[in-house]
């Protein structure tokens, strides 16, 4: 069998493909926003007012402050900032949060590459 008749049968046979997670750090991330890669800061809102956002990422709340979260209204809103079959960049205090989502994305498989900025916000801001 030729290997893509395999790969389109086994996409088939095992469901969609999923996306690559990519830890990076604030080297990697800057390389990003430069590349215009989206950045999206899932930070809740008193948290981007405490510290700012990253010039050029969008401001998109995964969790609320109780920890709950909406994961498939938040993709959609998501999507029209940061179009899917593409890459995203997810960023958030510490990187635990943006982690999470991150799996999230992995498991719906709709980006090429879902990067996660591993030391957030918080490093950023400390280098």
């Amino acid at each position: 069998m030729q290997r893509w008749v395999w790969g389109v049968f086994a996409s088939v046979l095992f469901g969609a493909a999923q996306a690559e997670i990519v830890n990076v750090g604030n080297a990697e991330l800057e390389r990003l926003l430069a590349q215009g890669v989206p950045v999206v800061d899932i930070r809740t809102e008193p948290e981007w007012r405490a510290t700012g956002v990253l010039a050029g990422s969008r401001a998109l709340t995964f969790f609320d402050a109780q920890g709950r979260a909406d994961p498939d209204a938040w993709l959609k809103r998501a999507e029209a900032f940061a179009p899917s079959g593409q890459a995203i960049v997810l960023i958030c205090r510490s990187g635990s949060r943006s982690r999470s989502a991150a799996e999230y994305l992995e498991r719906q498989g709709r980006y090429a590459k879902v990067y996660n900025v591993t030391r957030g916000v918080q490093g950023w801001a400390g280098e």
